[in-house]
């Protein structure tokens, strides 16, 4: 017993010092980011900006398979928590698809618009302007841009259904789109239980989850941050499946597609262990 509460006392301690080093990472590189112009550079320099937070917090990043060169190019995910916003631009580079709100949050909006984030208005009443402006936003994207069409995280036990109305900007549109999976592992690359993915790793809304464990304890996003860092880290690992045949399908055919394929392969990969 008291070797566990000094190994105990001890990670907490350490993931203290990483926490510390982790928002001064964020605070030195702001001026860096403010300096850095829109576009494909900023997209670049994203990477760089996650490859140091990652390091930090102890998260590996594996990647198998590759993207296509095609573009504008659509790339659709499945969702277990904010991480993969850190890892994505590392496996692959590109930017993401956000919430209209986002754009408006104090430091965090800025950052997303200076890294390309493309602000989605789900709005009814504003829906056909919306939608125009994210086409346009797409057609001129030269780095894959990346969806979450779940709407929400989830506990890593399942892949929620697709909200099919995020794929209005790809109906009778030319975009290329590509699946790919996302898993969680420990740092070794041997599988996560669903209990343990939900108690420690993934980070979600108890009230959203339609099956699977729940969270004993919700932690707020800083808590969960640092937590990661206390328990040492985890794996991220991309599968990147081959672009998808959408020509012709309507929004709902597209996110029924979509959802089938990753959600097949996430179960297929669960309880495997990952290789090299």
């Amino acid at each position: 017993m008291a070797r566990v509460i000094r190994q105990n006392f001890f990670n907490t301690i350490w993931g203290s010092i990483k926490f510390a080093v982790f928002l001064m990472a964020i605070v030195v590189q702001l001026p860096i980011v403010l300096l850095v112009p829109r576009g494909r550079m900023a997209t670049a320099y994203m990477r760089v900006f996650m490859v140091i937070l990652i390091f930090i917090a102890g998260i590996r990043v594996r990647r198998h398979g590759r993207l296509t060169s095609a573009r504008p190019l659509l790339v659709v995910c499945n969702h277990i928590s904010v991480f993969e916003l850190a890892t994505f631009p590392v496996a692959f580079c590109g930017s993401f698809f956000g919430k209209k709100d986002i754009e408006h949050w104090p430091l965090v909006g800025w950052v997303a618009k200076k890294f390309n984030v493309i602000f989605v208005d789900r709005r009814p009443a504003h829906a056909r302007d919306a939608l125009q402006a994210v086409q346009q936003q797409m057609a001129r994207a030269t780095y894959p841009m990346v969806l979450f069409p779940e709407g929400t995280t989830t506990n890593g036990a399942y892949v929620k259904a697709f909200k099919s109305t995020l794929f209005n900007v790809v109906e009778n549109a030319d975009v290329t789109v590509q699946p790919v999976v996302i898993h969680y592992r420990h740092r070794d690359g041997t599988p996560i239980s669903n209990d343990n993915l939900a108690q420690h790793y993934a980070y979600f809304d108890n009230a959203k989850q339609d099956m699977g464990p729940r969270a004993l304890q919700e932690r707020s996003l800083v808590a969960q941050v640092f937590h990661i860092m206390v328990i040492g880290g985890f794996m991220v690992e991309f599968t990147a499946l081959p672009p998808a045949s959408v020509g012709g399908m309507d929004r709902k055919e597209i996110a029924q597609h979509l959802h089938d394929d990753i959600s097949k392969t996430y179960i297929e990969l669960q309880d495997k262990r990952s290789t090299k």
